[in-house]
């Protein structure tokens, strides 16, 4: 998505006086053309169209879910490897992304969502090759997605002030820390067989 970001905001990014290298801040839609709106909408289904793609190939096992996340994790972490490796970019683990539009901006320096790649490529792996047992699972659940909520929050921390066209202030890290910790607390105890 930072390619095709740049691309498609570079000549409007430039008439409003803004660097072409950094995503932020964001554009204001009122300073999209049709033609760079249209390019936004399919960015958009796109987005919706690569969750629906890692969901079907993750199969019809009794434990798809796990396949989702560990799919997911893998291909989240291997996308911010090959952006490095072909265009530079990111210049650090502390560089600023749009990690998805949908159903409003998330952002984060990488170092977050790479964190939460590495730990559903953990917990994916695990919960294929482990089922936990299902009287013991309920806490686990609750921590989990408890965890995913919180950490959700961290990455549309100020969505509303991008969406106004202002640069990211700080990372809300405690808050993503906390949520972070709470999944895997719920992980924890899946491989436990129950809460620790």
């Amino acid at each position: 998505m930072v390619v095709y970001l740049r691309v498609i905001g570079a000549p409007l990014r430039v008439a409003a006086g803004l660097t072409t290298q950094e995503l932020f801040p964001l554009l204001r839609l009122d300073r999209f053309t049709p033609e760079t709106l249209s390019l936004l909408k399919i960015e958009l289904a796109r987005e919706a169209s690569t969750l629906l793609m890692i969901w079907a190939v993750s199969g019809n096992t009794r434990n798809r879910l796990a396949a989702f996340v560990l799919t997911f994790g893998v291909w989240d972490l291997t996308f911010y490897l090959w952006l490095r490796v072909l265009i530079g970019w990111p210049p650090s683990v502390l560089t600023w992304d749009v990690l998805f539009l949908l159903p409003v901006p998330w952002a984060a320096p990488v170092l977050a969502p790479s964190i939460v790649a590495a730990t559903m490529v953990a917990f994916g792996a695990w919960m294929l090759a482990n089922e936990p047992r299902r009287t013991q699972s309920l806490p686990s659940w609750l921590l989990l997605t408890a965890g995913a909520a919180v950490i959700l929050i961290s990455f549309l921390w100020d969505w509303r002030r991008w969406l106004a066209g202002e640069a990211p202030r700080a990372f809300p890290w405690m808050i993503f820390a906390s949520g972070e910790a709470l999944a895997v607390a719920g992980f924890l105890g899946f491989s436990s067989g129950g809460i620790l």
